[in-house]
């Protein structure tokens, strides 16, 4: 080499014919496992089938809400506030402020167990197997409830299986009740999901109808005892200012309670009513069956790598081990 020979630069950066062998390699391994990949995605694809027809419909019935307006009282309750303020008297809260009380009454242990219980939904939540849709009617498990005597069943240690108020209630948020609210026109949606399609949309209903009563039964009953503390202050006073604020503020008193009476959608009020549905919220079983095909694929192409990785080790090590034998021979 001369002095000012040029030296032969290195392959560019970019060409790795190691990399082409791997990916001809990899595919050549596919390609002769492809019998154990289609088998694999073939028995979980068949196994998603099974899985998705053992699923029963599902039905979920919406009920559209919007905040009831709040009419006069709120307009006396922004006059009357610092007078009622000074007489220890709370009057009342915006329709706002009602409507976000109501939805987390709404979802609150002590209603939902008062609710399940005022209507008997033990059973329909805790004991069915299916709704007949031939029949209209509930599938009871008779085993845990018997719905000709209404008694409930016993476990193994002789204990009742009747459901605690702890035990309704959490079945009742995980499984069927769901409270959204739109945040940007204050829209309310419940929905209520169940096996049977009719029992969903009335227990919707019942929902709405019976927030709104006890929302407005809690109203009446805080306004009447605010007038009984009123007319009990007005008689304790002989100041003719004093009297005249304590008047004001029973008419207002008296005025929530007439306008709480008359409103039968108190808190929401009824946009979109729920229906029966129609067709079914879930299982999704297309998606069911694709998504047990895919992972059946992935499995398969996993297993078969995994496979081609194990066999090149060991021939591996039979060479070296060859290779040591035949070098200790030859010393």
């Amino acid at each position: 080499m001369t002095r000012y020979e040029r030296i032969p630069e290195p392959p560019e950066a970019g060409t790795y014919p190691d990399d082409e062998i791997d990916l001809r390699e990899l595919f050549t391994i596919l390609w002769a496992g492809k019998w154990i990949i289609l088998l694999s995605t073939l028995l979980f694809a068949v196994g998603g089938v099974v899985y998705a027809l053992y699923k029963q419909d599902v039905y979920q019935a919406n009920a559209l809400l919007a905040p009831a307006e709040g009419g006069s009282g709120s307009r006396l309750s922004g006059q009357l506030g610092s007078l009622a303020s000074l007489a220890g008297v709370s009057i009342g809260e915006d329709s706002s402020s009602n409507t976000v009380i109501a939805k987390e009454v709404l979802q609150s242990r002590a209603f939902l167990a008062d609710f399940i219980r005022r209507h008997k939904l033990e059973a329909p939540l805790m004991a069915t197997e299916a709704w007949s849709m031939r029949q209209k009617e509930w599938v009871y498990d008779r085993e845990i409830y018997n719905p000709e005597t209404g008694e409930w069943g016993t476990d193994e240690d002789g204990e009742s299986l009747q459901p605690t108020n702890w035990d309704l209630v959490k079945t009742f948020r995980e499984n069927h009740l769901n409270v959204s609210e739109n945040k940007d026109n204050g829209m309310v949606t419940i929905s209520v999901k169940g096996l049977s399609p009719v029992a969903a949309k009335q227990w919707t209903e019942w929902l709405v109808r019976d927030i709104n009563e006890h929302m407005r039964a809690q109203d009446v009953e805080e306004a009447e005892a605010s007038i009984s503390y009123l007319e009990t202050k007005l008689d304790e006073t002989n100041i003719a200012g004093m009297q005249q604020v304590f008047y004001q503020l029973i008419e207002s008193e008296t005025r929530t309670v007439m306008l709480a009476n008359a409103q039968r959608e108190y808190v929401f009020k009824t946009v979109d009513p729920a229906v029966v549905p129609q067709e079914k919220s879930e299982p999704k079983r297309a998606l069911i069956v694709a998504f047990a095909a895919i992972l059946g694929g992935i499995l398969g192409v996993f297993g078969v790598s995994l496979r081609a990785l194990l066999w090149e080790r060991n021939a591996v090590s039979s060479r070296n081990a060859s290779t040591g034998e035949r070098f200790n021979e030859g010393v």
